[in-house]
């Protein structure tokens, strides 16, 4: 067992949300073409979505982020598995029915569709009247959101007249003015600079945070990821890794303190760290048990726990601290019990992953077997 040295800061607390997810994809597949050019760019995507967490979508071109969130969006049909947007599964509902579900969806496209005919204001009062917003407060309400994204000196102008950033934003503000619950951008900050993307990063943001509206972001951008709560990438049209980040920064945070794992690359300890399941126990619970075969690695997020051999307690371990990587490395059975004192947090290392850290860096793996090594 070991302790590190210095204690990271914990991240801000998680925002209580809403049980139910606002978006629920399970085994989702999906083809183009027919008969002998049928294409399958789909393969069995899961995914659920909380209300208040903005999701960011990464992945190359043609790795199927835009199919997927036209599902999402009842934009195209379901052609295998489901989906469930805001309590209502897809497949289920009737034309007229999904109308009503893309009513509660904010849509951002790479291209912006303005009507050139009408102002900024007048696209981004369109919106409100295919919504809920009442008559009287749709001038007040569209101004507000465009001065948001700083457009408030283009109000009246009409898109010939306002850049692509600017047009741009005016489809953003359209999207967001009825304060939908879902959110579904694909490639929203590709033609803005940086000011005009951190103001829109924080909009989305404080839907999320107001609101507690989901969103789900398909981008290249990475001046993004640092507002987001969850990364999902995607590769070949299958979703390869879905990591919750401020977990993920603060695992990475965590390993990086300890001696065992400091010669990996950064790469590296951000790939163990995607690998890590978050695990809660309860007061006087046991963790692992002596004589039990060794299949996983523990990090203490946060909580307490013992450390006992033989009945006689040989640690007592807290935040920061790791346990278990003994049986993984020897092959033995677990050599203690590891009993949790108080409520713990930890964060969990399967063995083959475990494994996989070892066989990518040979500076960790001699470390580990050094530390191994100096306790017996």
């Amino acid at each position: 067992m070991s302790a590190v040295v210095a204690e990271p800061e914990a991240p801000p607390a998680a925002l209580s949300r809403p049980s139910a997810p606002a978006v629920q994809v399970s085994g989702v597949n999906h083809f183009y073409g027919e008969g002998a050019a049928r294409n399958q760019v789909l393969f069995d995507n899961c995914i659920e979505v909380q209300p208040a967490q903005l999701v960011v979508m990464t992945g190359p071109s043609g790795a199927g982020k835009t199919t997927l969130l036209t599902l999402v969006g009842a934009l195209r049909s379901v052609q295998a598995g489901r989906i469930s947007v805001l309590g209502r599964e897809l497949s289920q509902l009737s034309p007229r029915e999904l109308v009503g579900v893309r009513r509660d969806i904010g849509f951002v496209f790479q291209m912006h569709n303005l009507f050139d005919a009408l102002s900024a204001y007048e696209n981004v009062k369109m919106a409100m009247q295919l919504g809920r917003q009442r008559p009287e407060q749709m001038r007040r309400r569209g101004v507000e959101i465009l001065e948001q994204l700083g457009l408030g000196h283009r109000i009246d102008y009409r898109p010939r007249m306002l850049s692509g950033g600017e047009r741009q934003r005016v489809a953003i503000a359209r999207a967001l003015v009825n304060e939908p619950r879902l959110i579904l951008a694909d490639e929203p900050t590709a033609a803005l600079d940086r000011e005009s993307t951190r103001k829109v990063v924080e909009l989305l943001k404080a839907t999320t945070v107001e609101h507690a509206a989901a969103v789900i972001m398909v981008t290249h951008d990475y001046r993004i990821i640092e507002a987001a709560d969850r990364l999902v990438h995607m590769v070949d049209g299958r979703i390869v890794s879905d990591v919750v980040l401020h977990d993920a920064l603060r695992i990475c945070e965590f390993l990086r303190a300890v001696d065992l794992f400091r010669a990996l690359t950064p790469t590296q300890l951000t790939d163990v760290a995607e690998k890590m399941t978050k695990r809660q126990y309860r007061a006087g619970e046991v963790i692992i048990r002596e004589g039990d075969p060794g299949e996983e690695f523990f990090l203490i997020s946060d909580g307490e726990v013992d450390v006992v051999r033989a009945d006689h307690e040989v640690a007592h371990l807290g935040r920061g601290d790791f346990f278990g990587e003994v049986a993984l490395i020897s092959g033995e059975p677990r050599n203690s019990t590891v009993l949790a004192t108080e409520p713990v947090d930890t964060f969990v290392l399967g063995k083959s992953d475990f494994q996989s850290a070892l066989d990518a860096s040979a500076p960790f793996r001699d470390q580990l077997y050094r530390v191994y090594f100096s306790r017996h």
